[in-house]
């Protein structure tokens, strides 16, 4: 299956070097693979080879390669060094694509040796507007029994789907979480995992975890960043003109894999919009230098909207979720009438789009469908 985002990535390669990264085996080797094929001479290796680590450490490709792909580069010392010298020093006819996991995505954050001489990309799992760009089927009862990463999405049945996410995650919490972070009880962090599973939507209260784990909420904070890093969960903030005072009111979690959440079907379809949301504002960010974020919206008198894209630090569209029900909320309406932001009520099951004064009530398939990518 094809993805979305490879045209994009092949013409970014012209200009600059490219990072791919994203979530544990959500294909970030596979379309680098694929976009191999496109280029001649192309070259493709991976630090946790032996051999091919040798041909790294010594710079020893032909001089002929087109492209050059590093896999899992972050693990050698001095990385960021190691690429800004190949880099400065590549011929012009060399492009350059890194790809890797996490930790790549992190460090990346960390001192600006490379500013200026790459583009990022990161890939997420499939959604409705990826599958209709692709021109497959969009069936949202499939992302949400099984996600839409690759392997379990593709996957000839859910039992197949369901022994990958048993290894998957197991693979995070066991080798991810400790090859990232000296973490101690890793009993504890598994409890944290296990109890926002249950609390998809609705504002993470540290001090609540902490109590129910028997932890500190500073640990449980720790442990929810780390969940974060791997690209395990996202966080979906409060939106607010204050960076400092957003930061400080409790944030929602939603997971990359839409099939953990553990809850109502009307849960899994927030989760599935949050994350259809999130890969639309990565898209605006990645490929259109727009600064754009997700947040959700709520009052001191907890008048609240699921969602909202800003951009520019100005919200853009307010989107409210529902399984079946067609009733306007407070909130809609609140914000609407107040600040003229214009809204969404997204439902899954919906026989017949229609408006209600200035609020859009659009069917989730079609909507989720339509974002940019």
């Amino acid at each position: 299956m094809k993805r979305a985002q490879i045209p994009n990535i092949i013409n970014d390669l012209d200009k600059k070097m490219v990072f791919i990264t994203g979530p544990r085996q959500v294909g970030k080797t596979w379309i680098s693979k694929e976009i191999a094929k496109t280029i001649p001479q192309s070259l493709y290796l991976n630090y946790d080879a032996r051999e091919d680590r040798k041909i790294i450490e010594e710079e020893a490709w032909l001089d002929t390669t087109r492209l050059l792909i590093l896999d899992e580069l972050h693990k050698m010392d001095g990385w960021k060094n190691y690429l800004k010298g190949v880099f400065d020093t590549r011929p012009d006819h060399l492009k350059i694509l890194v790809t890797g996991s996490a930790r790549l995505e992190a460090f990346r954050h960390s001192g600006d040796s490379l500013a200026g001489r790459y583009f990022r990309h990161r890939l997420l799992p499939f959604s409705p507007a990826e599958l209709a760009q692709i021109r497959e089927s969009v069936d949202l009862e499939k992302l949400t029994e099984r996600s839409g990463f690759p392997e379990p999405f593709l996957a000839e049945s859910n039992i197949d789907a369901d022994r990958w996410r048993m290894q998957y995650l197991d693979g995070l919490i066991r080798t991810d979480i400790l090859d990232f972070e000296n973490v101690h009880d890793l009993r504890a962090m598994q409890l944290v995992l296990d109890l926002l599973r249950y609390r998809v939507g609705s504002p993470a209260s540290y001090s609540s975890l902490a109590e129910d784990v028997g932890i500190a909420p500073n640990t449980v904070k720790k442990y929810i960043q780390i969940l974060e890093s791997l690209f395990i969960v996202f966080k979906v903030t409060p939106f607010s003109t204050s960076i400092a005072r957003s930061v400080k009111k409790e944030p929602k979690i939603y997971f990359f894999d839409t099939a953990l959440v553990n809850g109502d079907d009307g849960k899994r379809f927030e989760n599935i919009v949050a994350l259809s949301l999130l890969k639309h504002v990565y898209a605006r960010v990645d490929q259109r230098g727009q600064p754009c974020e997700l947040h959700y919206l709520r009052t001191k008198d907890k008048k609240e909207v699921d969602f909202c894209v800003a951009c520019n630090n100005m919200p853009e569209l307010m989107i409210e979720v529902k399984l079946s029900k067609t009733d306007i909320g407070k909130g809609l309406t609140y914000f609407n009438t107040r600040y003229g932001i214009p809204g969404i009520l997204l439902v899954k099951h919906l026989k017949r789009e229609k408006k209600a004064g200035s609020i859009d009530i659009r069917r989730g398939n079609e909507f989720l469908s339509s974002l940019m990518l």
